[in-house]
């Protein structure tokens, strides 16, 4: 899906990017029920949604022949959601690995769906040469291997999963938090060397120290009740103000946290005012003995301080999972050619290094698969947006079979005057059940159930929204621009779609006007 302007002359493209282009989509479907974990601002509407409708089917509808969609899943995509979208008849392409840019680049070409984790790089390059692109569907917490404001500005709608792996961090910090408190990662390596070193120098117990958690979202939140329940001490630093759960106490600033903290974790996005949150004066802020843990972003911790900081003493131990650069795949890579201190790292003592892991257990790549899965399907088979992280959430209750001859309007344009006021203008004429419109930034998305249409009504709606797309500058071809359009041509993009009828043979296209799709 892409984004249209019913008002001549403007571009929302990124001035850095130097793409000008924009595509739009119009289509009508009806809404299938809806299964899958949702964001909470949407949550409690949708479950009751569910129970609303439980006493007439939901009248399931694809806006597109299940045949033609492409879907590329890479890194390894749990099975459960590989089988939740084979299920719907897409063509599923599976590779286990990330790719280069160039490859990427030749592999997205074709495709309506991607499903990625957090090493594919989803640039503006990348997403350029995207055209059939409407979805991308990130198998893991983080979005920020994708530009999603590119992709907002161009109607590709993003998902990812939230919380489906909190628990599983959270059990990963834990045990880090007592294998450096008790040193077992160097008693085991020197066991595995052959070397007896029984030594209770440097070790505690974690009952009674102090944990403090940097972040209190999903993750941290869940890590503060398990740490109270191994009769630690939680406090905690974020940006905004948060209800604390158990004893847990918010402290007013991140050098409160430092000072008062056995243990400190860091638990936030990858974000400007992140990176190297913990730097050089962050370490002098630390307790003398105190322990390190970064389980969030690699941009996140000043790596040749945490160095410096684990040479002199200052710290006792650290634990790491991510970095600023990590590998593509597995293998022999974590070296200098990698990250230049590589190798200073791996000498250090108490120090537990994994490879990006944290949320890698079963339980929790299988409930990632099943909530980005369905929250894909439920995006390409109705529109709706709900969960979305660069779009307006928006969405409606399910059509069911009792209603018959109903479509659904799907119109994603730029946040201008007088879009709503031309696109009602179409709509009035027909009988409209339900209608909800969102905004979010530059991109606004509008979504309507019309009762008692047929074919010609259908083709008539479409052709008319698709004018309103066109409005910015002459369309070539009236309405329908050559395979080779320039990425520099102001044309949009409209696909009006139905239960019964297909107006259009053949895929559905990003860059083309015409389509009327199951």
């Amino acid at each position: 899906m892409a984004l249209g302007d019913a008002t001549p002359g403007i571009d929302i493209s990124s001035p850095t990017n130097g793409i000008s282009s924009q595509r739009s989509t119009t289509s009508l479907s009806t809404s299938p029920s809806v299964t899958y974990q949702s964001s909470p601002s949407s949550r409690d509407a949708l479950r009751w949604q569910r129970g609303t409708t439980a006493a007439a089917a939901a009248k399931q509808l694809k806006p597109f022949a299940t045949e033609d969609i492409k879907i590329l899943l890479l890194e390894n995509v749990n099975q459960t959601g590989r089988d939740i979208l084979a299920a719907q008849g897409y063509q599923v392409d599976f590779l286990k690995t990330s790719l280069r840019e160039d490859e990427l680049i030749q592999r997205i070409r074709d495709v309506h769906v991607i499903g990625i984790r957090s090493k594919t790089q989803l640039t503006a390059r990348v997403l350029r040469e995207a055209k059939n692109l409407i979805v991308i569907g990130c198998f893991c917490i983080g979005t920020n291997q994708v530009d999603t404001q590119y992709a907002a500005k161009h109607g590709i709608a993003v998902f990812n999963s939230p919380f489906s792996n909190s628990r599983s961090v959270a059990e990963l910090v834990i045990a880090e938090v007592i294998a450096l408190a008790r040193q077992l990662g160097d008693r085991s390596n020197e066991l595995h060397k052959g070397t007896w070193n029984k030594v209770s120098s440097g070790c505690w117990e974690i009952r009674g120290k102090t944990l403090g958690i940097i972040g209190y979202g999903h993750i941290g939140s869940q890590l503060s009740v398990l740490a109270e329940a191994m009769g630690m001490t939680v406090i905690f630093y974020d940006a905004v103000n948060l209800m604390a759960l158990g004893t847990a106490k918010q402290v007013p600033n991140l050098e409160t946290l430092l000072q008062g903290a056995d243990f400190v974790t860091c638990h936030v996005p990858e974000l400007p005012e992140t990176y190297n949150m913990i730097g050089v004066p962050q370490f002098e802020q630390m307790k003398k003995g105190s322990y390190l843990i970064n389980a969030s972003r690699g941009s996140v911790i000043d790596i040749p301080a945490l160095i410096d900081s684990m040479r002199s003493g200052k710290l006792a131990g650290a634990a790491l999972d991510v970095y600023p650069a990590e590998p593509g795949g597995n293998g022999d890579y974590f070296t200098n050619d990698l990250n230049l201190w590589t190798e200073d790292l791996r000498s250090l003592k108490n120090i537990i290094l994994t490879p990006h892991i944290g949320g890698s257990t079963e339980e929790a790549q299988s409930a990632i698969g099943i909530e980005v899965s369905e929250a894909l399907v439920r995006y390409v088979n109705e529109g709706g947006t709900s969960g979305a992280v660069n779009m307006p959430e928006v969405h409606l209750r399910s059509l069911t079979t009792e209603e018959q001859n109903h479509v659904r309007v799907i119109y994603i344009h730029h946040n201008v005057p007088g879009v709503l006021r031309k696109v009602n203008e179409i709509l009035g004429d027909h009988n409209v059940d339900k209608q909800m419109t969102d905004s979010r930034g530059d991109v606004a998305y509008l979504m309507a159930d019309i009762s008692d249409v047929n074919a010609s009504v259908i083709k008539d709606l479409f052709q008319r929204l698709e004018g309103l797309s066109c409005m910015s500058e002459p369309c070539p071809k009236q309405c329908q621009p050559p395979a080779n359009t320039s990425a520099s041509s102001n044309y949009d993009t409209s696909v009006v779609l139905d239960s019964t009828n297909r107006f259009n043979s053949g895929a559905r296209s990003i860059d083309s006007h015409d389509g009327i799709l199951q």
